[in-house]
């Protein structure tokens, strides 16, 4: 287990490095103003579709019932043409209607700035095709235990964004959104290739054409029936986050400009230690409890648990003490630069912090969940889910008022917390209070201590250095 969760991380890593040196590269040419707003807006859209129905939704629906089919390779087949249907249909509606997708993001937005961002819109949704691809082939490989190829392929979308900055960063701010939107396509159909390279590797390349070759002649209905009794809670359950994070930007766009950047480089910065700590232990777990599950071996889907509920804790909390202590001396490295000025960075600042507070119980709430759904409980899962998202909404509109965009990160991150205890009642806090009552608590207290003091007197040394 250990070792697919290292190479998880090791991979999520570069490809998060490489983001981080993207985002630093975009901070410098673009800044957080009116055409960055627009580029990451019209990039929001494939983001929120690719992470609902591509991501967690479709993995955490696919692999249980992956586990337990028994013509595996037709029923694979029988999935991917279904989605891959639906969503080339949603990507050409997109195409034909940007404007009325753009408006669906930025509610409070002029027709001029719609008529500027609904090009660019209808651009990066084609993104989200070649995505679900990477996605279905990175499940395959995560059932075989490969997951570097799925965690590392980001450094493409990366390199490609990064060479359009490059190439473009003396041309117009027009000129350069749009570049960087074509190079998001790019990146997506080397991740694509990379993927498919991996598959042959694999020896899975095989099973996809045997799928292809005898879809007609096997009867796998009643399968592709019960992955659908899963796929439809677990959308919902793993779309409320991606929704919270739409509406926020949507509400963003009621604020000052530069609203919806701050929001996007402080959730760069927190996406960081969730993808390489929670994201990468709970995908590299999942495989090995939804298994021990099916084979009714609870006793060693109950140690993993266990395992990863400690490292989880004890990493993430580290990172939460070092992102808020150390919130304005990060983003004034990472950001602070050409058009980012440094009341962007106190903005920026402002903003992760209220995000850190969230990232114990968001990363928490994760792995509760994927106990959940092992089990096959996916509609109490999106119950939670929806709870946690009429809180974070109710939240959202009570402090974006008085705090800008740091009162909504602070509204998701209750938001969080309301999942994560609710998802705890559900797996039993019997459960939880076992995972609690050991060393490693008295341990996890004098660490945060200790690094509690450590961080905040070096948070008061670099502001007296670089102010």
């Amino acid at each position: 287990m250990f070792k697919s969760i290292f190479s998880n991380s090791f991979g999520i890593l570069i490809s998060r490095v490489s983001g981080l040196a993207r985002d630093i590269l975009m901070t410098s040419v673009l800044g957080a103003n009116l055409w960055s707003d627009i580029f990451l807006m019209a990039f929001k859209f494939p983001n929120l579709f690719r992470r609902i129905f591509a991501e967690g939704s479709f993995t955490q629906s696919f692999m249980p019932s992956y586990i337990a089919s028994r013509q595996k390779s037709v029923f694979a087949v029988a999935i991917f043409i279904r989605f891959m249907a639906f969503i080339v249909a949603l990507s050409f509606l997109v195409t034909l209607f940007p404007q009325f997708s753009t408006k669906l993001l930025a509610w409070d937005w002029n027709a001029d700035l719609i008529a500027k961002t609904a090009p660019l819109t209808m651009i990066n949704f084609w993104y989200l095709d070649l995505i679900f691809i990477v996605t279905f082939l990175g499940t395959l490989l995560q059932h075989k235990e490969h997951f570097f190829t799925t965690a590392f392929s980001t450094v493409w979308l990366n390199i490609a964004m990064v060479t359009a900055l490059l190439l473009f960063s003396h041309s117009d701010p027009k000129t350069i959104v749009y570049a960087l939107s074509f190079s998001i396509l790019i990146g997506g159909l080397l991740q694509v290739l990379t993927h498919l390279y991996s598959i042959r590797k694999q020896g899975l390349l095989k099973l996809l054409i045997g799928g292809w070759k005898y879809r007609k002649t096997k009867d796998v209905k009643e399968e592709e029936r019960k992955f659908g009794t899963l796929f439809f809670p677990s959308l919902l359950g793993n779309s409320t986050a991606q929704v919270a994070s739409f509406i926020d930007t949507s509400l963003a766009s009621f604020l000052a400009a530069g609203s919806v950047s701050y929001l996007f480089y402080a959730n760069r910065i927190f996406q960081l230690p969730f993808a390489i700590i929670a994201l990468a232990i709970t995908t590299a777990l999942f495989p090995s409890i939804a298994k021990a599950i099916k084979n009714d071996n609870h006793a060693l889907a109950y140690r993993n648990l266990y395992k990863s509920f400690w490292l989880l804790s004890a990493l993430l909390g580290v990172s939460v003490l070092g992102g808020v202590l150390l919130s304005e001396p990060i983003i004034w490295l990472l950001f602070e630069r050409g058009n980012f000025t440094i009341q962007d960075t106190h903005n920026t600042a402002d903003v992760l912090m209220m995000y850190m507070v969230g990232l114990v119980p968001f990363g928490l709430a994760k792995l509760f969940s994927l106990y959940l759904y092992a089990m096959h409980k996916h509609i109490k899962a999106a119950k939670i889910a929806g709870a946690s998202l009429i809180v974070n909404v109710i939240c959202s509109l009570f402090l974006m008022k008085p705090m800008g965009a740091a009162g909504l990160a602070l509204a998701g991150s209750i938001g969080g917390a309301v999942q994560l205890i609710l998802t705890a009642r559900e797996i039993g806090f019997g459960i939880v209070w076992n995972l609690l009552k050991t060393k490693y608590s008295f341990y996890f207290i004098l660490g945060v201590g200790i690094f509690g003091v450590l961080f905040y007197t070096l948070n008061h040394f670099l502001l007296n250095l670089i102010r």
